[in-house]
């Protein structure tokens, strides 16, 4: 049977107030309605998330959408659950991810939205620290067997043998049992043993020659 190529499309819009347990307001002002336009207008446009080359999440101070590309899916509305399976791909503004299958389950009740999702198979991560200095973020990639995202954290667990790169600089697993945490600000967190691989590269020439002392002019034995 041939593949049909699904692409399934989830929009799950969730306010800021409720992804951070809050109360919704009442409606807002005309006044505070111009202030929020304006915050908007100061976005970058692109929010290109690199892992799907292409695929755009929404901002993460506004509605957050998540989109789920997969080869063939499932859905129970009586359970809230969402199966996908083949060449799973997730695009959100907080992370990327892509893996084999993945479940998804939503929250029930009027304000619906991502409760949390499990991944599945040859699963890799991808979240941005940022640079407090305001340079370019620290990109981390995890991989594992499985992987867990839960909305009100913000975390990522790593389950079954995983390692996080970040930069040249490597951390791994060296039990099946280790868990590690990656939090929405790409900090890690390891739960059993590991290894921490830092890689250092040679020093080129011309840095060596930066390190080298100036050679004194003054003849031996004179001060």
């Amino acid at each position: 049977m041939s593949r049909f190529g699904l692409i399934a499309f989830i929009s799950l819009w969730v306010s800021a107030a409720s992804l951070s347990g809050q109360t919704t307001s009442a409606s807002p002002s005309p006044a505070a309605t111009a202030k929020k336009e304006k915050k908007k207008e100061k976005q970058p446009a692109d929010n290109t998330n690199p892992l799907l080359g292409g695929v755009k999440g929404a901002p993460t101070n506004g509605p957050v959408t998540t989109e789920i590309y997969a080869d063939d899916a499932f859905f129970d509305s009586n359970k809230n659950v969402g199966i996908f399976s083949g060449h799973v791909k997730v695009a959100d503004p907080r992370f990327t991810l892509q893996s084999e299958k993945l479940t998804v389950y939503v929250t029930k009740g009027e304000n619906q939205g991502l409760e949390k999702a499990i991944a599945e198979g040859n699963v890799a991560v991808v979240r941005d620290r940022p640079d407090p200095n305001g340079g370019a973020p620290t990109r981390a990639v995890g991989r594992s067997d499985q992987a867990t995202y839960i909305a009100s954290t913000g975390n990522v667990e790593l389950r079954g043998t995983p390692r996080v790169q970040e930069g040249v600089n490597t951390h791994i697993a060296t039990s099946p049992d280790t868990v590690m945490v990656v939090n929405q600000n790409g900090q890690l967190t390891t739960h059993g043993p590991s290894r921490t691989e830092i890689r250092q590269e040679p020093k080129t020439e011309e840095q060596k020659n930066e390190t080298k002392p100036t050679p004194s002019s003054k003849p031996p034995g004179t001060s």
